[in-house]
């Protein structure tokens, strides 16, 4: 057998070794992408009952999910629409901080129409551990400090850490996370009173995260 040969020979074998590999990893992503999809869903309906209690809607909360891409307000990327008996009660928006310690910080609101903060959560960041990573839930309960407080524009001041004024705590040695994330959440309701309560007809130009 020629060295022609003996490389098309394995050319072929390896051809066919790659198919197969192909072919089951292909079988494997389609059998458990259902899977996959319903823990994911799962995941993210639980996140969005921290910021916005179930007694708040009876629609598909997820589904409600609409894609938000405004140039005055780029720290805004998705909203979710709570309604109980068709009746607008809540908005979850998903909002990124760009001025964290070490970047952006990602994080998920509950707001009323009227302002009330019903919950906060952080869902992504690179904070420093042991310093800035307290507003996760589970390093701390700092995050919690803005349910039920309400945003208005005679109350803004009061929506900053206390080194510059306001009434959020600070970490020690560490005040430009949550400096960030307070700035994030006071912008965030500040849109929902003021420029989303003066024309809430925009939620529907905006596209289905689907």
């Amino acid at each position: 057998m020629n060295t022609s040969k003996i490389t098309t020979k394995y050319a072929f074998l390896l051809a066919g070794i790659a198919f197969i590999c192909t072919a089951l990893s292909t079988g494997v992503y389609l059998l458990t992408k259902g899977r996959i999809d319903e823990v994911t869903a799962t995941q993210q309906r639980q996140l969005l009952q921290e910021v916005v209690p179930t007694s708040y809607f009876d629609n598909d909360l997820l589904g409600s999910c609409k894609i938000v891409n405004l140039p005055d307000a780029p720290y805004l990327n998705r909203i979710y629409i709570a309604k109980k008996s068709e009746n607008l009660t809540a908005y979850a928006i998903q909002a990124t901080a760009p001025d964290g310690y070490s970047g952006n910080i990602v994080l998920l609101i509950g707001i009323q129409p009227d302002g009330k903060v019903l919950g906060v959560r952080t869902l992504a960041h690179k904070e420093t551990p042991g310093l800035g990573d307290k507003i996760e839930t589970r390093i701390s309960d700092w995050i919690l400090s803005f349910s039920n407080k309400l945003f208005s524009l005679e109350n803004e001041p009061q929506w900053a850490v206390k080194k510059d004024g306001g009434q959020f705590d600070q970490f020690t040695g560490a005040t430009i996370t949550p400096r960030a994330v307070v700035n994030n959440v006071r912008q965030s309701a500040k849109w929902v009173i003021s420029e989303l309560a003066k024309s809430p007809e925009q939620l529907d130009s905006f596209s289905s995260c689907k």
